[in-house]
């Protein structure tokens, strides 16, 4: 049978076959979602069809995530694109010599793993929630034929691609140019991307610990580095969290 007449199957035979899936999958733990509960965590799901609709959220589950428990580690055939419904989610790895690198932080409203999807192979970095956190998981199955069949789902994944290329060429500058301060500053920063993460609050619950994981500095760097900020009046620090109160002066912080 050939990729292509594979993913082309008819909406209610992938429904069938969906649905047989999340009956497994609720016993192992994990629950299906509604409609009207995808299009709440999903900005892409409004770009679909109501006949897509219902083929993806019954290709998609949700599981529950302590803190530091990995959701995917590298080298895993890990078959599900994946949504970040609550919580906070490290994207990294770590070198055979035992340093922890740090990609990206992910926020609600985040999705991720599209390139590994459609390349069809292993993971290349750990998925590490930092807090407990929900995460919704869509099998290989849907993704694919959301990708033969739907024209909205395909133009999200371009403009997704092509943001999350801009977003890491911008880390990799932050990392080599800026002093410890700015590369925090345009850290957080990344973490209000309005393609990449669509929240829109300009509040983010997040612990000075977890600042410092996501942008590769201890606690104790980060909290100088927050306070010179707070001092600025580009952010506010709050119990449990920050307020920005000047998102493009984080954005442009060190130029």
């Amino acid at each position: 049978m050939s990729p292509t007449f594979r993913y082309a199957i008819s909406g209610s035979a992938l429904l069938l076959l969906a649905g047989k899936a999340a009956e497994g999958s609720n016993r192992t733990g994990k629950a299906m979602i509604s409609a009207d509960h995808l299009r709440r965590i999903a900005i892409w799901a409004s770009a679909l069809g109501d006949s897509e609709i219902e083929v993806a959220r019954t290709g998609i589950t949700e599981k529950a995530f302590a803190p530091n428990e990995f959701i995917c580690m590298r080298g895993d055939r890990f078959e599900y694109w994946t949504g970040v419904v609550a919580g906070l989610v490290r994207v990294g790895t770590v070198s055979s010599a035992g340093k922890a690198v740090t990609f990206t932080g992910l926020t609600a409203g985040a999705w991720f793993g599209e390139g590994s999807m459609l390349k069809d192979e292993t993971r290349r970095y750990d998925a590490v929630a930092l807090r407990d956190s929900r995460i919704a998981l869509m099998d290989r199955t849907t993704f694919n034929w959301l990708v033969e069949n739907s024209v909205g789902f395909n133009r999200f994944l371009v403009a997704q691609l092509n943001e999350r290329v801009g977003h890491f060429m911008g880390l990799l500058e932050y990392g080599r140019m800026l002093d410890p301060t700015a590369r925090l500053a345009r850290c957080i920063a990344s973490l209000f991307n309005p393609i990449l993460y669509p929240d829109g609050t300009r509040q983010l619950e997040i612990t000075q610990e977890e600042i410092g994981a996501l942008s590769g500095m201890s606690r104790q760097n980060a909290n100088r580095c927050l306070k010179t900020l707070e001092k600025q009046g580009v952010l506010r620090l709050e119990y449990g969290g920050l307020t920005i109160l000047d998102l493009e002066g984080l954005r442009r912080y060190g130029e």
